[in-house]
């Protein structure tokens, strides 16, 4: 069964916006009312990052590594590519 479409004016639209907007705005303010006393949160210390970061800092290096052999690579396929453009254009 088909359902019909009702076209919405631009006034229509931007009443139904603002009527979102007062109701995200409404669960802000809940969301912030609560004290910090009242929020569980993990608290790690910092030395249990310190093995994440290492290994971003050692992953970064390859990558790097990885990009300087690529770009040699392409550097080859360009000159590659300028020697049979010239070669086409002699011929």
């Amino acid at each position: 069964m088909a359902q019909r479409v009702r076209k919405i004016t631009p006034a229509e639209l931007k009443k139904i916006i603002v009527q979102e907007a007062r109701k995200l705005q409404k669960e802000a303010a809940q969301e912030n009312a609560k004290r910090p006393e009242d929020v569980d949160a993990d608290e790690t210390d910092a030395d249990e990052y310190a093995d994440t970061l290492a290994n971003k800092i050692d992953y970064l290096k390859a990558l790097k590594i990885h990009e300087a052999r690529a770009l040699s690579n392409l550097k080859k396929i360009r000159e590659a590519q300028g020697k049979i453009k010239r070669a086409i254009t002699k011929s």
